[in-house]
């Protein structure tokens, strides 16, 4: 087991902690990591005066991506699952430690490790600005630089709302971001934030608990508006098609180790029941959870704005190991590809690394990712769905999956037309 802790700069640890990292703060000496650094001094400044909760609710996403990026995969007996032992530094340890049962289980569906958690006190908690500006905006939205965060951003506005567009910075997007919350809604504020952790050890590179961030970033932005100081429910907008969001692996293979869960139905009702319980007046809500990505482009409410705009975004889950190039083969790629097919309008994306995707050999044709949609989609043709999706959607954990099933089924075709296209089957 690994044992993590994270508190803010003066709040003592647990001393068997084995990776101790300063939350909110820089560490002062190598054997120490650090994360969150930037964000306090940057929502000061905006002048906003986010709640208790939302700031321990923000300090336990930072932790979890701590221990995620700091506990090694290799030394687990299997290879994959981490035994994480973390502890958190929070303004109120008696209620999340209360529902630290449920943030485990949580944990351990969209990371596939299992946690243990403990709550201690000291918990970052800043005083407030002068003077506290309260924000006109009633709803609010992730705008991560993607294809479907553009979409969602724009409908929104088509729909007459003012959103909050909260960013989480990756290295290529930050201007494409500014770019495009300055273009869709100029008067809404958008704010932009890098957790920036800085692990004492090799970083894992694990992206299994990124959006926890997001998703921190977010309730911390929708407690600063207006209406939620008024009783108001703030809608937190998390715009993900739903073949990406259920993500039901393309092969039996792919189930551990590649088939992330960042936007799971089941995992943002866990997370969503734990902000409930804590007060926390924001609403998780993804409404293309029953669209492919093509029938999102497709049904966008500003499409003169969508076209002009589309090509920008990032989809590549190897961008910056690409040149900062998309490289056209990994799955968001194809399914990228495969929505401009859907959309019916040519593909505007400056250009893919590994274009042709027909051709023989490993960097192009027989490239895992393009091998794997080809076998889905092969298993399906001959088997039909339920061969391929087998348990992968739990009526136990979602409800009625009829309608979840017909998404994905639909998301697969897709990538059928796309790898029929380019003679890949």
């Amino acid at each position: 087991m690994m044992k993590v802790g994270c508190a803010p700069s003066g709040t003592a640890l647990p001393a068997n902690v084995d990776i101790p990292f300063v939350l909110y703060g820089y560490r002062n000496n190598p054997s120490t990591g650090s994360i969150g650094a930037t964000i306090p001094q940057y929502i000061r400044a905006l002048g906003l005066q986010p709640t208790a909760r939302a700031w321990d609710f923000m300090s336990f996403a930072l932790s979890v991506v701590a221990a995620d990026e700091s506990c090694t995969r290799a030394t687990s007996p299997d290879g994959w699952t981490r035994r994480i032992d973390l502890t958190v530094a929070v303004v109120d340890p008696s209620f999340w430690n209360g529902v630290a049962p449920e943030l485990e289980q949580t944990l351990q569906f969209v990371t596939g490790d299992i946690w243990s958690l403990t709550f201690t006190d000291g918990g970052f908690l800043p005083t407030p600005p002068s003077p506290i500006k309260v924000r006109s905006e009633d709803i609010v939205c992730l705008l991560s630089g993607g294809m479907d965060s553009l979409v969602g951003a724009i409908d929104l506005v088509a729909q007459g709302w003012k959103p909050l567009l909260v960013s989480q910075v990756a290295k290529g997007d930050k201007k494409d971001q500014s770019r495009f919350a300055q273009t869709i809604s100029p008067q809404s504020l958008h704010v932009q934030l890098n957790h920036n952790a800085a692990p004492p050890t090799k970083s894992e590179r694990s992206q299994r608990a990124r959006s926890m961030v997001f998703f921190g970033l977010g309730v911390l932005s929708a407690t600063c508006l207006d209406a939620y100081g008024k009783g108001s429910v703030v809608d937190l907008i998390i715009p993900e098609n739903g073949f990406i969001s259920l993500n039901v692996p393309l092969t039996p293979m792919r189930i551990g180790s590649l088939s992330t869960r960042t936007t799971h139905p089941y995992y943002l009702s866990k997370l969503q029941g734990v902000l409930s319980a804590a007060g926390l007046n924001v609403r998780l809500r993804n409404p293309y959870q029953l669209k492919t990505k093509g029938e999102m482009l497709a049904g966008c409410q500003n499409q003169p704005l969508l076209k002009s705009l589309i090509g920008g975004t990032t989809s590549c889950g190897r961008y910056a190991r690409t040149g900062f190039t998309q490289c056209g083969r990994c799955v968001p790629c194809l399914v990228r590809r495969a929505s401009f097919l859907r959309w019916g309008l040519a593909d505007s994306t400056p250009g893919y690394k590994y274009a042709a995707l027909g051709t023989p050999g490993r960097r192009h044709r027989d490239f895992d990712d393009v091998r794997s949609a080809a076998y889905a989609v092969h298993l399906v043709r001959t088997r039909g769905r339920d061969a391929w999706i087998g348990g992968a959607l739990n009526s136990a954990q979602l409800g009625p999956i009829g309608p979840l099933e017909d998404t994905a089924e639909r998301g697969l075709k897709e990538l059928e037309v796309l790898l029929t296209a380019h003679g890949v089957i």
